[in-house]
Formats: C-alpha cells, structure tokens, sequence
C-alpha cells in the first residue's frame, strides 16, 4: 500500500466518524424533541381542561389554583377559539399583538387581530386542536404550537453539525496549508542536497573522461560517456533551480520538446514510436526556464512508457493560440479512470510496484508553481490511451 493510498483511507475514515457522530447527535435530540413535545401537548391539555373548569362556575372549585395553572403556562404559544373560530384569547405571543381590547384604535386591533389570524393558521397546519367542552354544551379550541425552546432545540443538531463541519474545515485548511508548507521544505531540502551530492561525482567523471582522450579509446564510446556526463551535470542543475525562483526566458518550445526525444529515443526501447505532430521548423517561442521543462517532458514521456509497457507510440503535438500555447502529449497506453485524473499528481501516488510516485507531482509544480501554467489529464480511455495537456500563458 503506498503512502497517497494510506493516506485517503485515513480521510475516509474520519469523514465516516464524522458522520456517525452527526447521525447519533441528531437520533438523540429526535428523541429528546419527541419527549418534549408530548409533554407540551399534556401541558396544553391541563391548560384545556383549567380553561374548561374554570368557565364551569355551577361546580364548587379551587378557581386559584386553577387560574395559577392558567397563568403558568409561560412558554407554550396558543389560541383559544370558540366553535366558530371567532379569536378569544392568546398567549405566549406577541404581547402587543397579541391584545384583543375594545379600547384600541380601530387600525390597532385590526393589525392584532391580522397577526392572530395568521399564527392560527399557522397552528392549524402544525397540530391538531384540543376540544373543550364546556357545561352549557358550547365548544372550545386550543390551537397551540412548538414553544421556541423546543423549536430551537430542533434545530439545535444542525447548528452544531455546522459548527462541527466549520471548525473540521478550518482545522483541514490549517494543517493542509502547514503540510505544503512541509513539502516545500522537503522539496528544497532535498533538491540541494542532491545536487550537493552529485557535484563530487560528476567532476570526478569529467576528468576521467580528460583522461581517457590521451589514451587509444574509442571515439564513439567517448562522445556517448560525454553525453552521460552532461546528461547528469543536467539533472544536477535542475535540482538546483527547485530549490530557488528558476529564471524564466523566452525560448523556442519546438525545439526544446525536439530535443528532449531525441534524448529519449536513444535510450528507450525500439518499441516505443515517438510521434512530434509540430512544425520543428516554425518557432513558437515561450516564457520557460529550459532545464527544468526537459525535465517534465521526460516525467510525461517515461510515464506514458510505464503505462505502454513499453511497447506503443507517444504523440506530442502544440497549438499556437494568441495567449496560451498548449502541449499534448497523447500515449497508447491502459488509461485512467476518471476518479483518478486530480489524483495521479498527488504525491506519493503510483500503480506500480517499485517507484516514489513524484514524477507527475513534480511535472505539476514545476508548471504550475514556477511557469504559472496548468497540467492536468485532458482525456483518457482504456482503449485509446491517455492525454496530458500542459497550458503555458504566452
């Protein structure tokens, strides 16, 4: 298992302790509100029966202890209608709108009685009534609805979920932006480091290479060790820049591209057939630093070659458009699927046995973090291969 496979089962992970612990908060507070609103409802009902006892005035009663149930009742809203929805009393309200007085202006008790009618409406669509009936046989309605107290606490497991998803959130930007921070350091660290290390090397060949020439060595043998030599005085150099702000200048991207496969060619198998669908010949000049953009040319093509098996053709092609100059580089291999075209830059990605998984995430920041272009897959199929387009700003 490597390191990027590791990485987003730990992601999946946590996403789905999230989720259970978001599932388990709202069936506990689904459960407290269920309990909570049946007690309101016994609460209105011994509202609906004091009201029904207290208009009974031909029954001896504790009318104190009947109005103290009465008053109470301080937090559950309800409407108390006659049988023909005529408005008598409310409670728990709006207190201003909630008066139903003679003495107010005509205009006043129009808008409370406006406001009244419409949280009966409200009420009716919510709950069904408690009936009261009273001794001469007349009925009476309850309306009522959920107090604020439970309507928050309703609502009250979104609102921690949401603060629960911010504070994940907030807390996955902080360590994602510390983590970069990390690789970048890493990336430096390591790039001038391994330049440091291949300095010694590299000036000890270049003097065997001298000495070589002064004895009867053959030509051939000699020029292709010289093309080794610079090969890796290249490679040097390009770890080198990774660690600083490379320089970018406007180069002729026909020909850099050119010579990359030819490069390549002379070191890969016979079986691979590298295709330049360009002009070589008309010069489409471009803002890069050279070195390091050999460098993601070789990554594409090796990359293509790994996913050929080694046997297939590499299309590289340009388009010239007025601000932005795009390269395809178009192989015949297995393809990827779709859920893995943002993935396949991640470092530590790779399907095959021996490899770090850096090469695609190297080709991405060396584009997009020191050319300000972009690379990403812009297609591929299982029968036709795949296609990598980088996008450079002209």
């Amino acid at each position: 298992m490597n390191i990027y496979s590791k990485k987003q089962k730990w992601k999946f992970a946590l996403f789905m302790a999230a989720i259970i612990i978001g599932i388990s908060s709202l069936v506990f507070t689904n459960r407290v509100v269920t309990k909570l609103a049946t007690q309101e409802r016994k609460s209105v009902e011994l509202w609906a029966e004091a009201t029904r006892q207290l208009s009974n005035t031909d029954i001896d009663q504790d009318v104190i202890f009947i109005s103290e149930v009465l008053i109470n009742n301080k937090t559950i809203p309800v409407i108390l209608v006659d049988g023909e929805m005529n408005i008598i009393a409310a409670r728990n309200l709006d207190s201003l709108k909630s008066i139903i007085n003679k003495n107010l202006s005509p205009e006043r008790l129009e808008r409370n009685m406006a406001y009244l009618n419409k949280q009966l409406e409200i009420m009716r669509s919510e709950k069904q009534p408690i009936e009261i009936v009273l001794m001469d046989g007349h009925k009476q309605y309850i309306y009522y609805k959920d107090s604020v107290l439970l309507t928050q606490l309703f609502y009250y497991p979104f609102f921690q979920l949401g603060v629960i998803f911010l504070f994940i959130l907030v807390a996955y930007l902080a360590f994602s932006s510390s983590r970069k921070a990390e690789q970048n350091q890493v990336w430096v660290g390591m790039s001038k480091e391994t330049a440091h290390q291949l300095g010694t090397p590299i000036s000890s060949l270049l003097a065997w290479v001298e000495y070589l020439k002064e004895g009867d060595t053959d030509p051939t043998m000699l020029k292709e060790i010289e093309k080794d030599v610079e090969r890796l005085e290249t490679i040097t150099e390009r770890f080198s820049k990774i660690g600083s702000d490379p320089v970018l200048t406007r180069t002729n991207i026909s020909k850099v591209i050119d010579d990359s496969v030819n490069y390549l060619q002379t070191r890969t198998s016979d079986k691979v057939n590298y295709i330049q669908k360009f002009d070589k010949e008309y010069e489409m000049s471009v803002a890069i630093n050279q070195a390091l953009f050999e460098w993601v040319i070789e990554n594409l093509c090796k990359n293509a070659i790994d996913a050929m098996n080694g046997v297939g053709e590499i299309e590289i092609s340009l388009q010239d458009n007025t601000q932005i100059l795009y390269v395809d580089i178009k192989d015949t291999g297995k393809g990827i699927p779709k859920t893995k075209f943002k993935t396949v830059f991640q470092p530590g990605y790779t399907t095959k046995q021996r490899g770090w998984g850096l090469g695609l995430s190297l080709s991405k920041r060396i584009i997009e973090t020191y050319h300000s272009g972009k690379i990403f897959v812009k297609s591929s199929d299982p029968e036709q291969g795949t296609i990598f387009r980088i996008a450079l700003k002209k």
